[in-house]
Parts: structure tokens; C-alpha cells; sequence
């Protein structure tokens, strides 16, 4: 169900037997309420929790649940979907996402609000669980690039002014699109895909205006386009403006709004590129400014005296100083805000500060507002960040849990070894941030997928097999804690995977019928000597060994001493089998002794298994007994 939050309420219709029953695994999983006819109402159904039974007709029942969801799944025909919403439809920046699946959930078609109500996104995750092809028709979706009107998303922008259509269209058509970025993430910029449209004002290509078939402005500056152009031109504003405040006791918030509208008109900025108010402690509860952040949904950031004491600013006041503590409110807490600077007396450049304060008063109204303006380097996203830790199982698609790779194609950013992310390809989509990090590099990956969640990105961290078994899941959490993490932000879910000895197992029979262990004989972050103990150990105890790690370019002899070892307590003729690659297109599987391991070749890629005194081959199948056979006495 948290995998679908983002579209809850989310509803689904069906109105046969056959549609309910292809909907209701669904609906389990993704948390929607399923609505059926009460024509369909049997006993057997009356105490399913994730049901309920409309009454009249179904075009009156649709009216009455539009505007208080954020997401429809249909199960029946398109073009009765189609006549359904046609009365209800508005607009495609507030309308719900619009999802058609056919009754055999063979297929997935995103049908309406595909961008902005992330029909596209909530389609793709449903094939995936669905095992459904999704249908997608954006203009923008045959050519591997992301919606125009969704890049800015993930980093919190908002949608400004323009000709949101005129542009899409121009992207849809490959035609030259001019880029002006003066601020926020270039992430996106570094994704795109070979033969893209994009022309970024700045870089290696100098831009020409006239060549261009359509403008992008990502700012926090607010333009006004000319109606007489023919140039489609739109704007995105990341939220990078910081607003400091400063107000008598009892100020209004309409004061507060009118205050900070006119000084952003005045200096021709974006109200929407605004991140956050940022005023002293003491104003934490100044109602005015409480109901302004939370009418506009913006955060409110209080800081102490001598925090903002500490910093300098252009026009300190000896009066404020003497009211309050320190010469400045206003300057100093957009100064500290814009550096994400926390109450350490850091020393605050002033070149971020945009707009010295401002005090504003109205004739009507009692108070005075003070206002300054300061900008971030990095956008506030607005978002509370998400890692999310994926086992991806021996590497083939179908190997994957459902989850895990609705979990896939939910992330802004996906961090992996390049041969993992290679792997999964199929499921990523057009806009992801996808990091390859080499395989020495483990920990960077995680410290990188840590910098982007605690940012606001949703991230997954990609391991092969199961992620929590020689995977990244205990590094991730083990770099987490060490960052005195609260276990709350940003949030973690783990998806397990098949690991490398279930895979390796199964494509032999069934050699991990009774117990059985797994060791890893890389000494890179284990000593020697304590590997060498448990080996000894497994062996007297007569476990079947899975070994992992046997032996890279380098480290050869370590498989060598592992073998000596096993031999002093198991009989040469005990079964081993060497998988490598398993269910991957490379795949090497080899059935022997333990006296010949050796002789066979072996790699990073491979996993070992090692039989019990109870281990038998039969023909081209590793039996270990589980015991069920044996009389008892």
C-alpha cells in the first residue's frame, strides 16, 4: 500500500464478476476501495473489507466520488470510461488519473492526466504488478523523454506561466527546444537521452534564439511573455527563495501575504519559487504568520537570537536589537535559511540576500511587516524523502517480486552496480536519475542514495539477489545510523529478493532441503582468520555450505584453504554444484565432487554449493533429504 500512496484515494470500478476478480488482487495491494454493482452482490462477497456496493446508475456514482479521489482504475470498456468522465473532466492540472485496464488484466492504458495526475506513473505500476503491458500514448513516451510538464517534479518546482501545450508539442516533435537554467537541480539535464531536443543556454552549443522552435525558463525570476510571439515559451520555478519575516505582535495575514506579493512584484520574482518563511523563535506562534504557511503550505523556520545574531547583514537595527536580541530578524533568518545553516554561529555570506528588508503597512490594517528575500543554492523539494532497498533477484526481469518492481519504477533515482542496473533497464522509464556506481564503490552508493532522500527523492538502491544478504539494505542503515538518523526521515523500505543461493538452488533441485549456511570468503570486510572459524565450524556441523564471493582476479587462495578445510571433515565424493550466472543468459552450471572443485572454473559470479553427508546427485539434480523417508525405530 505505501507504494500507492501518493495516489490515495485511489477507486477502482468493475462491473462484472470477471473484472472484480481480475481487480481485487490489485486493490489488496495498492489500498483502493473497489465499488461493484449491487447486480454483482453475492453472499460470499458481503464481509470483503476492500468492497462496497454502489446503488443507481454508475455514471451518477462516478459524479460523486470525482472530486474527493486522486485516482481511477477501470475495468471495463474504454469507451464507456470515456463517455462515464467526459462530463466530469476540467482541466489537466487538477483532474484525478484516469486508468483502463481490460478484464483478462492483460493491459494497462493510461487514459487521462497522464503527466500532472501521474496517470502514466499509476499505469506502469500496475502492469508491473499486474504482469500487464502498459499502454502509453504521451508524445513524449516514444521518444525515451520525460513529460516537459513532469521534469521538475521530483525537485519540488512549481509549474509557472506559458504555453505548457506549445512547448510539449515542440518536445513531442523533436524540434529545438531552448534551455535557460539559472537555478535548481540539472540532474535532469544529466539523464536525458542521446539525440535529445534540449539546447542549454550556457553550454558547450551556443544558443541561437532564432533557431529555436521553443523556450524553457527555469528561474525564480517572474517573466512576462508577449502575447505577439510565436515562440511557445514556459516557465518552471524551483523553490529557492527564502523569506524572512519580521512583524508586530497581532499582524494579520493578509498584511503578511500583501507584504511579501508586492515585494516579490516589485523585484519581479516568482511567488511560487518561494521555499519557506524564516523569522525568529519567538514569532513561532504569530497567528497571522502560522495561517499564511500553512493556507500556502509553505514551512516555517524559527530560529534563536543568537543565531541570527551571528550573522551579518546590510542594514542591522540597534531598535530591533533592543526588542529582540539581535539587529536583524528579517535579513539574518532568510540569510541562514537560503545556507541551511543550523544554530552553530556560522558566519552567513550576504551575497544571497535578493531584496534588503522591506517594511510594509496598510491603512486598514494594524501592524507593519518587514520583509527580505534570500536565495538558496539548492531547491527546497517540499518532500520527505524515501529509500527504498531492492533486491532484484538473480537478474532476470521475471525473477523480481511484483513489489520490488513497482518499487523500481516508483523512484525519482535509482543507485546501482552498472551490470544491476543494466539487469532492470526494461523496468526504469524516461526522467529517473539512474546512478551506475562500480562495485568497489558500495559505499558511496549509499551515501549518495542518502544525500538525495534526505533531500526529498524518492531512491532506490539496487542489489542483486536479496538486498539484506550481502546486499546494501545493512550498509545503507549501518551509514544511516552513523548519521544519527531517527529511524522516521527519511523513510526505508526493504524489497527482498531471490538471493544468489535459492537462485543457484533451485537450477539444481533441491540441495538446501535440511540445514544449511552461507558464507562469504571475500576478506575484504571480514578478517581471514574469522572466516576461516565458521568454515570450520559449518563443516564439523555438517551443514550444507553456500559459498559466496569464491574468487576474484585477485584473491585466488582463499577458495584453495576453503577446500582444504572441508575436506578434513567431509568425504571427497560429496556432491557440489558450481552455478554461475544463474538464470541469466550467461549461465554456467556444473555438477561435481568435492575432490574436483577445484579444477572447475570459478568466479565472482558463481556460487558454490556444498552437500551434507546426506547429499546425493541423481543425474543432473543435487538432492539433499530432508529426512521425510526414514523409518522410525
Amino acid at each position: 500500500m505505501l507504494l500507492f500512496q501518493d495516489f490515495h484515494p485511489l477507486v477502482a470500478i468493475a462491473t462484472t464478476p470477471t473484472a472484480a476478480q481480475t481487480l481485487e488482487p490489485l486493490c489488496h495491494t495498492a489500498g483502493a476501495m473497489l465499488w461493484l454493482p449491487e447486480s454483482v452482490h453475492t453472499p460470499e462477497r458481503k464481509d470483503v473489507p476492500t468492497e462496497s456496493f454502489y446503488q443507481g446508475s454508475l455514471k451518477s456514482h462516478i459524479a460523486s466520488l470525482w472530486q474527493n479521489h486522486r485516482a481511477f482504475i477501470f475495468c471495463l470498456a474504454t469507451g464507456a470510461v470515456v463517455r462515464l468522465i467526459a462530463p466530469l473532466l476540467k482541466d489537466k492540472s487538477s483532474d484525478p488519473a484516469v486508468i483502463v485496464v481490460d478484464e483478462t488484466g492483460q493491459f494497462v492504458i493510461s487514459l487521462c492526466s497522464g503527466h500532472q495526475g501521474k496517470a502514466d506513473q499509476l499505469a506502469r505500476m500496475i502492469a508491473l504488478q499486474l504482469g500487464a503491458t502498459p499502454v502509453l500514448t504521451g508524445g513524449s513516451t516514444g521518444l525515451n523523454l520525460p513529460a516537459i510538464d513532469m521534469v521538475g517534479i521530483p525537485f519540488g518546482w512549481q509549474r509557472g506561466e506559458g504555453d505548457w501545450t506549445g512547448v510539449s508539442a515542440a518536445v513531442a516533435r523533436g524540434e529545438r527546444v531552448e534551455v535557460i537554467q539559472e537555478v535548481g537541480s540539472t540532474l535532469w539535464q544529466q539523464h536525458l537521452p542521446p539525440g535529445h531536443p534540449f539546447v542549454f543556454d550556457g553550454g558547450e552549443e551556443t544558443v541561437d534564439s532564432n533557431s529555436a522552435n521553443a523556450r524553457i525558463w527555469i528561474s525564480f525570476t517572474q517573466r512576462r511573455f508577449s502575447p505577439d510571439s510565436d515562440l511557445p515559451k514556459i516557465q518552471w520555478h524551483p523553490r529557492v527563495l527564502w523569506v524572512g519575516i519580521g512583524c508586530e505582535r497581532g499582524t494579520s495575514r493578509e498584511l503578511i501575504e500583501t507584504a511579501i506579493i508586492q515585494t516579490c512584484q516589485r523585484y519581479h520574482l516568482a511567488v511560487d519559487a518561494i521555499a519557506g518563511i524564516a523569522t525568529i523563535d519567538i514569532k513561532a506562534d504569530e497567528v497571522g504568520l502560522v495561517e499564511f504557511c500553512q493556507a500556502r503550505d509553505l514551512p516555517l523556520r524559527t530560529f534563536p537570537a543568537e543565531v541570527l545574531r551571528s550573522v551579518n547583514v546590510p542594514t542591522p537595527s540597534t531598535v530591533v536589537n533592543q526588542e529582540v536580541g539581535t539587529p536583524s530578524v528579517a535579513e539574518a533568518a532568510a540569510l541562514v535559511c537560503s545556507e541551511r545553516f543550523s544554530a552553530s554561529g556560522t558566519k552567513v555570506p550576504t551575497t544571497n540576500l535578493l531584496v534588503q528588508k522591506q517594511i510594509v503597512r496598510a491603512d486598514n490594517q494594524p501592524g507593519a511587516v518587514t520583509v527580505a528575500i534570500a536565495v538558496a543554492q539548492r531547491e527546497y523539494t517540499g518532500r520527505i524523502g524515501q529509500l527504498f532497498l531492492v533486491g532484484i533477484g538473480p537478474g532476470e526481469l521475471d525473477q523480481i517480486t511484483p513489489a520490488a518492481k513497482t518499487a523500481l519504477s516508483q523512484a525519482d533515482a535509482v543507485i546501482g552496480y552498472s551490470l544491476y542496473i543494466d539487469l532492470i533497464t526494461p523496468i526504469l522509464h524516461p526522467g529517473q536519475i539512474i546512478e551506475r556506481l562500480p562495485i568497489t564503490q558500495e559505499r558511496q552508493r549509499a551515501q549518495r542514495a542518502i544525500e538525495l532522500a534526505e533531500w526529498g527523492l524518492t531512491v532506490a538502491v539496487v542489489s542483486s539477489g536479496d538486498c539484506g544478504i550481502y546486499g546494501m539494505a545493512g550498509l545503507v542503515l549501518e551509514e544511516l545510523k552513523a548519521q544519527g538518523w531517527d529511524g522516521k526521515m527519511p523513510g526505508v523500505q526493504v524489497f527482498p529478493g531471490i538471493t544468489a543461493l535459492q537462485a543457484a538452488a533451485s537450477r539444481v533441485g533441491a540441495p538446501l532441503m535440511h540445514d544449511f549456511c552461507a558464507i562469504s570468503l571475500s576478506n575484504l570486510l571480514t578478517p581471514w582468520d574469522v572466516i576461516e572459524k565458521r568454515l570450520n565450524a559449518a563443516a564439523q556441523a555438517d551443514f550444507v555450505i553456500a559459498l559466496y564471493n569464491p574468487r576474484s582476479h585477485t584473491r585466488i587462495e582463499q577458495l584453495a584453504i576453503a577446500h582444504s578445510i572441508l575436506l578434513q571433515y567431509r568425504s571427497p565424493q560429496t556432491p557440489v554444484a558450481i552455478v554461475r550466472s544463474a538464470y541469466r543468459e550467461d549461465e554456467e552450471i556444473t555438477l561435481s565432487t568435492l575432490d574436483k572443485l577445484l579444477d572447475i572454473p570459478i568466479d565472482m559470479l558463481t556460487t558454490v554449493l556444498i552437500g551434507n553427508q546426506s547429499t546425493r546427485l541423481h543425474g543432473d539434480w543435487m538432492i539433499t533429504p530432508r529426512g521425510y523417508f526414514v523409518n522410525d525405530e
